[in-house]
């Protein structure tokens, strides 16, 4: 009658289409063999190479988030590291046999996934999400972030064409056209979908998880780096420029605060001097912050992923030509301390402690804000890396930079961009998400002991189980005796009403020929 709809409205019938249709996709997908997505998964890597630079391009002129080069190295990692990876990894048929305990594990594929994309990492969260959910068999629609529309929807498709060339079902990689709220809910709640990878802000992340079916998402990093004394300083300070740089920072596990032992401070200040790092004065702290944020610590997305020259020009203040991070120090964590909270830009929270144990209790106060992620540590002593291993991190990194190490690029954990953060951080996994997460693992089992047996090997189980035989408790059964057993006793010329209807306890007595009496006439009205 009107002609058109609500762009709202659309995007709601749209999601609910683009679930059908993946439902019917992955039913055909559950059926390829490990061949058939082998060429799949490498045609996959073959088009999203060749593309990188054009989608690294794009997503930085969509955003304004990172770098260039960062991003095509982030597109190559999605595709070709991620397959180097996964490629042997066993997600189709019978993954394991034990022959002793007669159990064999075959994996099943989950169904249709649905792919929540931030706009930090749209075009490489693309291509790792789709190359993990196909060698699982399953199929995936994406709820690319409306900021990166664009450069989402283009990694998008040429996944999707790259798979169906290689022969995948039409539709087991597809994306929304008109990203909204309201199309982003109606998918998540849509029965065809089985399980959510939410990647994004808390509020994201949360929805994923309230709509009552099974979802792996991530929490928000607040990676400490604690630089101990007997650290290698010039290689510590290396690799934690080295990490916040990458890509402008917006890689979650990028370090966040920076903890030194107050004897070897000024050889960590001098070092990071020179390798352009630029302590900003308590009112240059204090400007920085005012741009940084909003509401509190709220990242201003104005400076998400933005150089350090960039923010300081915005900001008001002079910095030397070639500065590479910003540097506050901070007395405390909490919101009159905002540089101790996450910063997906190049700017550092600076702090100095005694010693170890206040490291510790710090780096504590710090995780608290990004629970269950991940934290640093820059020492060559093995006793201070363990101390720091119950830290509420899921990723422990040892002499190694936050980016590199946390995402798997340069150590070895599964390469991901989406890192759970375990329970702690009110996520499902504590897992670098690879396919292993993505598949049902159902159990073929037979047999291998009787009842008998397992009472012979717990003596204390069968002798409670012989005196309950011989005790009143056993006497006492939760069924009722048949009427004829009833009627058979000897003598007998009543019944117990609560013996008829199964209770131990009633206040009524019936005699035998009153019961046959009423058995008749119910008889009788079931004739009727």
């Amino acid at each position: 009658m009107f002609g058109t709809y609500d762009k709202d409205l659309e995007s709601i019938q749209e999601a609910r289409v683009l679930a059908r249709q993946g439902q019917i996709a992955a039913e055909q997908f559950a059926d390829y063999t490990e061949e058939q997505v082998e060429r799949i998964l490498q045609n996959i890597v073959k088009k999203a190479v060749e593309n990188a630079v054009p989608l690294a391009k794009a997503a930085v002129e969509d955003t304004g988030f990172g770098t260039v080069k960062d991003k095509v190295f982030k597109n190559y990692m999605a595709a070709k590291i991620v397959y180097d990876y996964i490629r042997n990894m066993k997600t189709i048929g019978v993954l394991e046999e034990d022959p002793v305990n007669k159990v064999i594990s075959v994996a099943e594929p989950m169904g249709l996934i649905m792919g929540i994309v931030p706009s930090t990492n749209p075009t490489s969260t693309i291509i790792y999400k789709s190359m993990i959910s196909l060698k699982a068999r399953d199929a995936i629609v994406f709820s690319p972030h409306p900021s990166a529309f664009r450069c989402t929807k283009m990694a998008a498709d040429i996944v999707a064409k790259a798979a169906e060339e290689a022969g995948a079902p039409r539709n087991v990689v597809q994306c929304i056209s008109l990203p909204t709220m309201e199309a982003t809910d109606t998918l998540m709640r849509c029965n065809e979908v089985k399980m959510i990878i939410a990647t994004g802000g808390p509020g994201m992340v949360k929805a994923a998880y309230s709509v009552g079916k099974p979802a792996l998402g991530v929490g928000a990093g607040n990676s400490p780096s604690y630089i101990e004394r007997t650290a290698n300083i010039h290689q510590s300070v290396k690799d934690i420029i080295n990490s916040k740089t990458f890509d402008n920072g917006t890689i979650c596990a990028s370090e966040q605060s920076v903890v030194v032992d107050a004897c070897v401070e000024s050889h960590v200040i001098d070092e990071f001097k020179a390798q352009g790092g630029y302590f900003m004065t308590p009112e240059e702290t204090d400007r920085v912050c005012s741009c940084l944020f909003k509401n509190g610590h709220t990242m201003n997305a104005a400076f998400v992923g933005r150089s350090a020259e960039y923010i300081a020009d915005k900001s008001g203040i002079n910095v030397p030509s070639g500065t590479k991070v910003l540097i506050g120090r901070q007395a405390g964590v909490g919101p009159e301390y905002p540089l101790s909270y996450e910063k997906l830009t190049t700017v550092l929270a600076f702090y100095t402690v005694k010693d170890c144990n206040e490291a510790c209790e710090l780096s504590y106060k710090l995780l608290q804000n990004g629970l269950g992620h991940t934290m640093n540590v820059h020492t060559e002593d093995p006793r201070v890396a363990m101390a720091f291993s119950v830290k509420p991190a899921s990723r422990i990194l040892i002499n190694i930079g936050g980016s590199q190490g946390g995402t798997g690029m340069c150590s070895g954990l599964a390469p991901a961009f989406t890192l759970g953060c375990g329970t702690c951080g009110g996520s499902a996994t504590s897992e670098n998400v690879s396919p292993l997460q993505l598949i049902n693992v159902k159990k073929v089992v037979r047999q291998i002991r009787t009842v008998n047996d397992v009472l012979a090997a717990n003596p204390i189980l069968k002798e409670m189980l012989d005196q309950l035989e011989k005790s009143d408790v056993n006497r006492c059964s939760d069924s009722a005796p048949s009427l004829e057993d009833m009627l058979a006793a000897r003598g007998q010329d009543y019944i117990p009403i609560g013996c008829c209807t199964g209770k131990q306890t009633d206040p009524g007595k019936i005699s035998e020929g009153e019961l046959r009496e009423l058995i008749n006439r119910v008889v009788a009205s079931l004739k009727k």
